[in-house]
């Protein structure tokens, strides 16, 4: 499991410059932190002309946009030197290095470290294209001090890396290697370096957050974690915590769910399915009742509490009246921010040699569940109008609510603040908003 809330197309890849350097993210929030090292170290090394990209494996639509882009910026700029990194790039490095386009290939592990991009000219010579070690074989995640995010009004935090699950349908344990934690004091160090720096809200990010701790000495979780950043930095106004499996939610979490307002009331959740044959065929470890069992049990404790949800359409073997349960839950769970991914067959899964589901089924369901999705967004902006809000400033005119509605304003505000404002309406995507004293 990984966290795809900002999960990237092509079109609206994100890219940032330093002079003679651009990096190019797709895919989940760790490769956006992880970019930033990047660019950090780039920029520290003095690196000229080149092109990094960091790419996603979650699906083969993700991996040919990938490659389309690639393309693309060997045709705009054909001097530059370009270099693929990333998921994709760890797990199948031959096909990126096959690319007349790319000069030089570099796993998850490599593109972190520093004295890769010290080597003069990143070291790239006619005999070696490719330096992607076993990610298997690492067993520990350094926290990177990083002083900002370009172009972004809240800052990520890797607090883990990797995951020990083996989810039929995923490839991402492969290209992250086994779960490590990076230790609570790096964490908490990060976050106070980002806040001295204006930044208001932190969101904790990773491949498998719940699962944070269990490497470390003394009894470390995410619940406890949160509550650690909350004591020990009292400035910081708002925290998120992105995609997490609720099934491994422990009493810390809860506590800091009911009782710490300024950790963000809005969870999304690893749901994938809503039918529990699939949900053993998929290896997860939770079924329907759990998720709903969940989502009960925190509305309880926090009533403003949003869930967004990954679900997957048209996993093999789905039939009509599993696609149904997994509709159904979409209500019985009060979900409101989907992300849905038809299925997409990844090389060497279980999932992909088990019996597929016909390719126009499986975009049938996508767009009935992206339907449902969309209704249910918009009667929760229904119930926002006419509230208050506190809302973070992303952009002049755009923000995002505690809940994490975007609203856009008429008038231009300090992107990077927080203001309080008045839902005055919306347009069934986005609130309309005012500042309000």
């Amino acid at each position: 499991m990984t966290d795809f809330d900002n999960a990237l197309t092509d079109s609206d890849a994100e890219s940032g410059e330093r002079p003679g350097t651009e990096i190019v993210t797709f895919g989940c929030r760790l490769n956006t932190y992880e970019s930033e090292v990047m660019r950090r170290n780039a920029h520290d090394a003095g690196l000229d002309d080149a092109v990094i990209f960091n790419t996603c494996a979650v699906t083969a639509e993700a991996v040919r946009q990938a490659r389309q882009s690639i393309r693309k910026a060997r045709r705009q700029r054909p001097g530059a030197r370009i270099i693929v990194t990333g998921c994709a790039a760890q797990v199948d490095p031959e096909t990126f290095a096959a690319m007349d386009e790319v000069d030089l290939v570099l796993g998850n592990q490599e593109k972190l470290e520093p004295a890769q991009f010290r080597l003069p000219d990143f070291g790239i010579s006619g005999e070696e294209k490719t330096r992607v070690n076993d990610i298997m074989s690492v067993t520990e995640t350094a926290g990177h001090l990083i002083d900002g995010f370009d172009g972004r009004a809240r800052a990520f935090v890797q607090i883990q890396n990797g995951c020990n699950h083996r989810c039929t349908f995923c490839i991402i344990p492969y290209g992250r290697g086994n779960s490590r934690s990076v230790p609570a004091g790096d964490v908490i160090g990060q976050i106070e370096r980002l806040v001295d720096n204006g930044y208001r809200e932190i969101v904790l990010t990773g491949v498998d957050i719940t699962a944070y701790g269990a490497d470390l000495p003394g009894t470390l979780s995410l619940g406890s974690l949160v509550l650690k950043i909350l004591e020990q930095v009292p400035t910081l106004p708002r925290l998120r915590i992105s995609s997490i499996d609720s099934i491994e939610a422990d009493d810390a979490l809860m506590d800091a769910i009911s009782n710490q307002p300024r950790l963000m009331p809005h969870l999304h959740l690893s749901v994938q399915a809503g039918d529990n044959l699939t949900l053993k065929r998929m290896k997860r470890r939770h079924l329907r009742e759990d998720t709903i069992a969940f989502c009960e049990q925190v509305r309880r404790l926090r009533p403003d509490m949003v869930f967004g949800a990954d679900i997957i359409a048209g996993f093999p073997t789905e039939t009509d009246a599993m696609f149904d349960n997994t509709l159904r839950l979409v209500d019985e769970c009060g979900l409101t921010f989907l992300h849905v991914f038809p299925y997409s067959a990844r090389p060497g899964t279980p999932a992909a040699r088990m019996p597929m589901v016909d390719g126009a089924v499986i975009k049938d369901r996508a767009r009935i569940l992206r339907h449902k999705g969309a209704q249910s967004l918009e009667r929760f902006l229904d119930r926002a109008v006419g509230h208050r809000h506190s809302v973070l400033m992303e952009t002049p005119h755009t923000g995002r609510t505690e809940q994490f509605a975007p609203i856009r304003f008429q008038d231009a505000l300090p992107t990077g603040s927080v203001v309080s404002a008045e839902a005055t309406g919306h347009n069934t995507t986005d609130l309309e908003g005012r500042s309000v004293a």
